[in-house]
């Protein structure tokens, strides 16, 4: 049903942590891409994941980070933990650099794994499609919407397939509206053709080692509106002394008192999550946590508010 994308950022991964019985309750499948050399803090995340009951989809070449060059330590660290547990698939990322014979080539290499096939941008469905057809149905497919078209991923009929959608547009923070539009994948995703559907969360699919100081702090929170259809839309909760990096508290606290004050008049429409009780009570001790803490907080809220949504409608 749905997969959201992780990259393995220490923020993601704790949202991921502590999400994981919601995560194996509503029976999600989060695909991760390890970002940072070390392992360690995905074995954390997978074993809380898979303790919980949960599925996991896990990038061995990832595009982004310390091991964009090559995963083999991932695909190692899989095999050594996981080798006989199916809980935890081996994601193969199909790029538009490589080539039919190299992608096969991945792809075999990994059989019996689990295979999930992540297209992003890779061209030759047909050659893909051929080296599958006596194990389709054992494969997911996730394609990213905007790198693998209607024609391209109708090859793979047959599969578990699922589009991501990247509904986050990236902007430096003081840049925001109020509001935009996100995604009505949740609703739509089976009229598609699709057994599932995802997105990059309030974190996008724009990869960034790290910046340099916030001169504009915002809080991302989305929610889901009955009376446009169930779409998703998010907020941005955006502070007002954007002038210069400085106060990064202070700036936390306005962007967090304008949250407060529109759950306050009771028509958000944001769902009352244990991340939104969090946020309350951070705004209560006039405490800020660190910008890290609060995009893991965005991250949970998300999470919730889809469970809550398919709790509802799937029932």
């Amino acid at each position: 049903m749905y997969y959201p994308y992780f990259r393995g950022k220490q923020f993601e991964l704790l949202a991921l942590r502590e999400s994981a019985t919601l995560i194996a309750e509503s029976q999600f499948t989060p695909i991760i891409e390890p970002v940072r050399e070390s392992l360690n803090g995905l074995a954390r995340t997978l074993t809380s994941l898979t303790d919980a009951g949960c599925r996991a989809i896990v990038v061995v070449n990832p595009r982004h980070g310390d091991h964009r060059d090559g995963g083999e330590s991932i695909s190692a660290f899989l095999e050594q933990a996981y080798g006989g547990n199916d809980a935890v698939m081996a994601g193969l990322l199909l790029r538009s650099v490589g080539t039919p014979e190299a992608a096969i080539a991945l792809i075999d290499a990994h059989r019996g794994r689990g295979e999930a096939i992540i297209h992003a941008g890779f061209t030759d469905a047909r050659a893909i499609a051929d080296a599958l057809r006596d194990r389709m149905s054992s494969v997911s497919n996730v394609f990213l919407e905007d790198q693998a078209n209607m024609l391209y991923r109708r090859h793979f009929s047959g599969s578990t397939r699922v589009l991501l959608r990247d509904g986050f547009e990236q902007k430096r923070n003081a840049d925001y509206d109020r509001v935009d539009p996100f995604s009505d994948l949740h609703v739509t995703y089976r009229e598609l053709g699709m057994q599932g559907y995802g997105d990059f969360l309030t974190v996008g699919d724009h990869y960034t080692e790290g910046g340099g100081p916030a001169y504009a702090v915002a809080i991302h929170l989305t929610f889901i509106d009955p009376e446009k259809d169930d779409a998703m839309f998010v907020y941005h909760f955006v502070s007002d002394s954007n002038d210069t990096p400085t106060d990064p508290a202070g700036k936390f606290a306005q962007a967090l008192t304008k949250l407060v004050e529109m759950l306050d008049r009771g028509n958000s429409k944001l769902l009352e999550t244990s991340a939104i009780q969090e946020l309350r009570l951070l705004h209560e001790r006039q405490h800020f946590p660190g910008l890290g803490y609060v995009k893991k907080l965005s991250i949970k809220h998300h999470l919730e508010t889809l469970a809550d949504y398919h709790r509802r409608t799937d029932a």
